[in-house]
């Protein structure tokens, strides 16, 4: 690393439903983490509605910033940096964030940086286990993204595959959607699986071949939603049953292949990051496979796991040690990849 990250680090995440904001000290001490979620408001619609999380944004952004600051005990003017989540996700959502974070950073004169929201998932590994040994494989597995990649170093990636069309939290969502579960519907098929029968359906798993990295769900998707209009047609429909056997459909295909992975490339460190990350199923899964093969499997808090503004300026600190910085130029990047540091 060359360069130096500053002290204490406010950032910004809006990148979705949530606001929040967080101020990181030395890279480690978390000062404040508060988030406002969105869920009640987008719930009656079955999804997120771009333009009410906008707006949401807005009024929350700086109610946000102001919350944390009282909560870390500091003032604005004991920051050293700003960073803000400036992609991928909904381009007005992050618009709110990326210019409340470079009308603070401009206004005190401090350096800027825009931060990968997925990165930023990738860090919260780091606000949990400290430092982690390099190499490592890293499953990236939330509401927007999939993704299996190798790291090598801070902020040094290879992309081994991701999904082909939805990623697994949109599968969960759209699957809770046909059973009648209400949004978010990831942590409500979490929850009424504890209660069915693995395998009480036959659903099927989408493989991609020996040795595929990538994933795809529209398929399983497709086939539970017919599953459901049969099953509700002869009125023997089991939720809990099929909650649970939809969900060990997805948590088995995660798990191999991040596992193959690791296998393959000789990595002994595995990490799971992303709101799904938060998924019993798939954290049981995973730290018995990783316990079978001989990894060391390391998973964020469950408050880490889904969007928050401490991951975000976690990734921050170890951009900023390196660095890097952004310009009065920085804009949202609703499509933005994960990339490696030069």
């Amino acid at each position: 690393m060359t360069g130096s990250s500053p002290r204490v680090i406010l950032a910004i995440e809006t990148s979705c439903d949530e606001t929040a904001a967080a101020v990181l000290e030395e890279g480690s001490r978390l000062r404040a983490n508060v988030v406002a979620s969105q869920a009640d408001i987008h719930r009656q619609f079955g999804g997120v509605i771009p333009e009410l999380a906008s707006r949401n944004h807005l009024e929350q952004v700086n109610i946000l910033v102001d919350s944390a600051l009282r909560e870390s005990g500091l003032a604005l003017g004991d920051m050293d940096g700003i960073a803000v989540s400036c992609g991928p996700g909904l381009a007005g959502a992050l618009l709110v964030g990326v210019n409340t974070a470079k009308g603070l950073a401009y206004g005190l004169g401090l350096p800027l940086l825009g931060v990968n929201h997925i990165e930023g998932h990738i860090y919260a590994n780091w606000l949990t286990h400290g430092q982690i040994e390099f190499p490592l494989i890293g499953l990236v597995v939330s509401g927007g993204h999939t993704a299996l990649t190798r790291m090598t170093g801070h902020g040094r990636y290879e992309l081994l595959g991701q999904t082909r069309d939805d990623s697994a939290g949109e599968a969960f969502d759209k699957a809770a959607r046909a059973m009648g579960l209400p949004y978010p519907g990831g942590p409500e098929i979490d929850r009424l699986a504890s209660e069915g029968r693995e395998g009480a359906y036959e659903l099927p798993r989408a493989w991609l071949g020996d040795g595929s990295w990538e994933f795809s769900f529209s398929g399983l998707k497709t086939a539970m939603m017919r599953l459901v209009q049969r099953e509700r047609e002869k009125k023997t429909l089991n939720i809990p049953d099929l909650a649970a056997s939809f969900q060990e459909s997805v948590v088995e295909v995660l798990v191999e292949k991040t596992v193959r992975a690791a296998v393959r490339f000789e990595t002994g460190n595995v990490l799971m990051a992303g709101g799904v990350a938060a998924n019993r199923k798939l954290r049981e899964r995973m730290a018995r496979r990783a316990r079978e093969e001989g990894l060391r499997l390391y998973c964020p808090e469950p408050v880490f796991c889904t969007d928050n503004a401490a991951m975000i300026a976690c990734a921050a600190y170890y951009r900023f040690a390196g660095g890097e910085r952004s310009g009065w130029d920085l804009n949202a990047i609703p499509g933005m990849k994960l990339y490696s540091a030069k």
